[in-house]
């Protein structure tokens, strides 16, 4: 591959991407210059002894756009025409979110912890571009998705404004400026601080059932009883609500089990749970497949995708209907942090247009989910305010069990 010295910073970069690099450069001083002040008005905030440390009003104006590199047709798009010329030598049916823009994790800036944040962006681009109700209350209508530093300071503001007090007291309501991971509930409080409706839903054995959330009002699980709060301190999120859920998670896809699923595990139909549960999601009661229509873009957004360690972004899912009545199901998945590819975005843009190689780097099997316990955080339509809102400070989940 060709490759280019930016004149910069003399690091040897592919040429396809020097112009952005060398760019990311000037944007990198606006960004510096902001975040001066932010932390500028947040020391002198804090020892005056203000409980609301930077004004949203500030912040709004502060707060810088994102660097990210940008796909030009949209990864979304060139993904649909790798699987449509896909599905006419197989019979896959693939249902995918909208658009969705890639936040990588970039070197000396998040590499080992900012993966919930870039998660989060994910999350922020696609409901920007696809939910008008979205975009009129996320980040002061900016209109775009602030970099990690100012998302940082939205979620300290959810804290202050009664989101997740668990959360906040785990972090000490201080999280701006530092390296610390976070997961699902962070996720979902920075969202519903908001007003969007971000629910959160657990997958893991029955032991461990008492060790996760609960919450009545989803779309997507039955009401639940609730239990007294118990101290967390498992792989997973943290100092949360537990509530017992009487749903074991046996939210099947009637259309699709007809045929065998490819992996049956005796008593526990395992991880299989968890992939009925997304294909649920992504095809929504609602949506029609024909069968001229192999690839078929849902309205739902992408999946806030949780492990122990780490965290992904569900863009979608695919099924092959086998010659032997099997089925064999693919998670479509953006990797903030996928080290396995050199240049992150670029190569997966690369691999997209060219038609060679993006299978394995967005398709993940059945067989790969081998962790014992996930939580995935997503968001229904609509915008909570009164009760509800308030309601939603407390981060609660339905549980399945795998």
């Amino acid at each position: 591959m060709e490759s280019s010295v930016c004149p910069f910073c003399h690091l040897s970069v592919p040429s396809s991407e020097l112009q952005w690099h060398a760019n990311s450069h000037f944007e990198d001083e606006d960004k510096e210059a902001n975040d001066m002040e932010l932390g500028n008005q947040i020391q002198i905030a804090s020892s005056s002894g203000s409980t609301d440390v930077v004004s949203i009003s500030s912040l709004i104006g502060l707060q810088t756009r994102s660097n990210f590199y940008y796909v030009k047709d949209g990864l979304i798009s060139l993904l649909r025409n790798c699987l449509e010329l896909e599905a006419r030598h197989n019979s896959s049916v693939t249902i995918l979110s909208g658009y969705v823009d890639h936040f990588q994790s970039l070197p000396s800036v998040d590499v080992g912890w900012g993966c919930g944040w870039r998660n989060i962006q994910m999350l922020s681009s696609h409901l920007l571009a696809h939910r008008k109700e979205a975009r009129k209350v996320l980040f002061g209508e900016s209109g775009f998705v602030p970099d990690i530093a100012f998302l940082q300071r939205w979620l300290e503001i959810a804290w202050e404004s009664g989101f997740d007090p668990p959360g906040a007291q785990h972090f000490n309501c201080k999280i701006y400026g530092t390296n610390h991971r976070i997961g699902t509930t962070e996720c979902a409080s920075l969202f519903r601080s908001f007003g969007l409706r971000a629910r959160v839903v657990d997958f893991g054995p029955k032991e461990s059932e008492l060790l996760y959330l609960s919450v009545p009002g989803s779309t997507l699980g039955q009401p639940v009883k609730q239990r007294n709060a118990v101290r967390v301190s498992g792989p997973m999120d943290k100092y949360v609500h537990c509530q017992q859920g009487l749903n074991k998670g046996r939210h099947f896809c009637h259309s699709l089990h007809n045929g065998k699923s490819d992996n049956s595990k005796g008593k526990s139909e395992g991880p299989q749970v968890l992939i009925d549960w997304v294909w649920n999601y992504f095809s929504d009661k609602g949506l029609t497949i024909s069968g001229s229509s192999q690839v078929v873009v849902s309205d739902r957004a992408p999946l806030y995708f949780q492990h122990d360690g780490h965290s992904r972004t569900i863009i979608g899912i695919q099924v092959k209907h086998q010659k032997n009545g099997t089925n064999q199901f693919n998670l479509l998945i953006l990797d903030p942090s996928d080290v396995s590819t050199t240049h992150g975005t670029v190569a997966l843009e690369r691999s997209l247009k060219t038609n060679v190689g993006w299978q394995k780097l967005i398709k993940r099997g059945v067989h790969t989910l081998k962790k014992p316990q996930y939580q995935l955080c997503y968001i229904d339509p609509g915008i909570a305010s009164g009760e509800e809102l308030n309601e939603l400070k407390t981060i609660n989940s339905i549980f399945f069990e795998l």
